[in-house]
């Protein structure tokens, strides 16, 4: 297989966290055609983050259904296809690219040359299985250990300390999240828990997230002791990233900061109500998912139509706890041999 494809683009998933999530099965294909050129098609609000991926040597923002297919055409050997949408394989249908790889899911099997069917088994398990179960459908090998790492550049990390301004340790807080305010816990907490961690281990608070959460963490800030910096809405994504290498530990909703934090290695907290904790846990081992079991969760919904009390139930002390632990041990001198 691999002889036979030498130009390969990889249409991306559209979102930040997605995109987190599939970079095992973007190792698996770059193991699967080490000859071959693989090209990101990406939307251009996660595009700049594969630039940060080195298994990536080209990166073409997504411009639209006519740019793509004049973009793809007579360019590839193959397409694969990670998000599940008809819209996804229409450009390299239209464009003719001769293999055309993804999921029959949404009507689109006629489009692909290589269909796969989800497996039960992914059902209810992280994305990164999701993705791989993908690739292993249409005959790719992905039996090697999940990677969903991150390595910040150097030059995006500089542009995160200038804006942080001064040395930490720092605590970072990303009380949005934009799929809407089901998934976010309640913004006074969040204040309470920064200032909690601020007292008990000395750190430094920032505050994180879009533009569109300006005016929420300027609320937060507002109603908190440690006066914290605030970045929220005014971070590029490589800036994004480069802040978030810069933290000690991290406090956050399920979010696409979430996922970038995990991947990076950075300790965190991250709070669960409406959403799936098995589906789109954090993946890393220095992440903590804190919830709390009620009736009606996980229900997916953007908006709580009855009294938000998956994310009520959760209390200011049990993030707190949990966020200073992983603080502490995070920024725990190294003992030599005396």
């Amino acid at each position: 297989m691999s002889d036979d494809v030498r130009r390969l683009v990889v249409r991306a998933p559209n979102w930040v966290g997605d995109v987190v999530l599939s970079l095992p099965a973007l190792r698996d294909l770059r193991r699967a055609f080490p000859a071959a050129r693989i090209s990101m098609l990406a939307r251009p609000w996660v595009a700049d983050l594969y630039r940060a991926v080195t298994e990536v040597d080209e990166v073409v923002e997504s411009r639209g259904l006519r740019a793509d297919v004049a973009r793809l055409r007579g360019a590839f050997d193959a397409a694969v296809l990670l998000p599940n949408s008809i819209g996804a394989a229409l450009a390299p249908w239209a464009a003719r690219t001769p293999e055309r790889w993804g999921f029959a899911t949404d009507g689109r099997g006629l489009l692909l040359t290589r269909a796969a069917l989800v497996p039960r088994e992914v059902r209810g398990k992280s994305q990164v299985y999701y993705y791989r179960a993908m690739l292993a459908g249409v005959g790719i090998d992905v039996s090697a250990p999940a990677d969903a790492t991150l390595r910040c550049p150097g030059e995006w990390r500089a542009r995160g300390e200038a804006l942080l301004g001064e040395d930490g340790p720092w605590l970072g807080l990303n009380p949005g999240a934009f799929f809407g305010t089901a998934k976010r816990w309640l913004p006074e907490r969040y204040g309470a828990v920064g200032d909690l961690v601020s007292r008990r281990t000395g750190a430094k608070v920032v505050l994180l997230g879009g533009k569109a959460e300006r005016a929420l963490a300027n609320e937060i800030a507002a109603g908190m002791e440690c006066a914290p910096r605030v970045l929220t809405g005014e971070t590029t994504l490589p800036e994004l990233v480069g802040t978030l290498s810069c933290l000690s530990g991290f406090v956050t909703n399920d979010s696409g900061p979430m996922h970038l934090a995990a991947a990076l290695g950075v300790p965190l907290v991250a709070v669960f109500g409406s959403t799936d904790w098995r589906e789109t846990s954090p993946v890393g081992a220095r992440a903590t998912v804190v919830r709390e079991p009620v009736e009606c969760a996980p229900c997916m919904l953007r908006e709580c139509p009855i009294d938000h009390r998956c994310m009520r139930a959760v209390t200011v002390e049990q993030v707190a706890r949990a966020a200073t632990e992983l603080f502490e041990r995070s920024v725990a001198p190294v003992v030599g041999p005396q």
